[in-house]
């Protein structure tokens, strides 16, 4: 069983070596690909105001969280929710950077320890779609996962759409489905014999350019899947033995 949390969260500010808080933690898990519904939510009281900017991404005013509890209330809550997952964050370094910098006042070790890995999908989406934009929205937009109620950030509500957006990048050869018919189904064929007189076999090689791109395509099937593209795999077979 393979357990993963997707995680976002929302801040005062940009950094915290200035002094900036986590305000709002939301983290979706996941059981082997599949959504769990058993979630983790919670609003915190930073202790101080948010910066301008910052407000006007996440809405969260200093009114609004002044009853919730601090940072050192949830953590624990947290770590148990999270505990040797992997994490799946969009960007991690801010996330993590962040959520390190509350367990340093603590004197907790940083998340890392806690947890069996963290995989960053915006540096996945970069590798998929280099030189593209690979923000949240642009994800959602070109995986059709609809986003038309985000109108803030929510730490929840973006875990919920990455969730969607990396079963979507990371889905791979998944993405080809093959149904099954649950009982046979019988045809009558009739079998002709032909000869070689019969027909000409007309052979149309690929070009340079369609060969480069039909690698490319393996390449990037190769990437989603860590290495399990067939395909890849036969044609390097191929390679070696001619």
């Amino acid at each position: 069983m393979k357990r993963q949390i997707v995680l976002d969260t929302e801040t005062t500010g940009l950094n915290p070596r200035l002094g900036n808080r986590v305000i709002e933690i939301g983290c979706v898990e996941l059981v082997d690909r599949k959504l769990t519904g058993n979630n983790f939510h919670r609003y915190i009281n930073p202790e101080r105001e948010s910066e301008e900017g910052a407000l006007a991404v996440h809405g969260l005013t200093t009114e609004f969280l002044s009853d919730k509890p601090i940072f050192a209330q949830v953590a624990d809550d947290f770590l148990e929710f999270v505990r040797d997952a992997e994490l799946v964050i969009h960007n991690a370094p801010f996330d993590m950077g962040f959520l390190n910098a509350e367990f340093d006042r603590l004197g907790l070790s940083k998340l890392d320890d806690y947890v069996a890995a963290v995989v960053d999908t915006l540096v996945q989406a970069k590798e998929l779609h280099p030189g593209k934009r690979n923000s949240l929205d642009a994800l959602c937009d070109r995986y059709e996962i609809s986003n038309a109620h985000r109108k803030l950030h929510g730490a929840l509500l973006d875990a919920e759409l990455l969730a969607d957006v990396f079963l979507a990048m990371s889905r791979g050869q998944n993405s080809f489905s093959i149904e099954i018919e649950d009982e046979p189904v019988h045809a009558a064929v009739e079998m002709i014999e032909l000869t070689e007189q019969d027909y000409d076999v007309i052979v149309v090689f690929a070009e340079n350019g369609e060969k480069q791109a039909h690698e490319g395509l393996l390449t990037d099937i190769n990437k989603a899947t860590q290495g399990a593209c067939l395909w890849q795999l036969e044609a390097d077979a191929g390679r070696l033995n001619s």
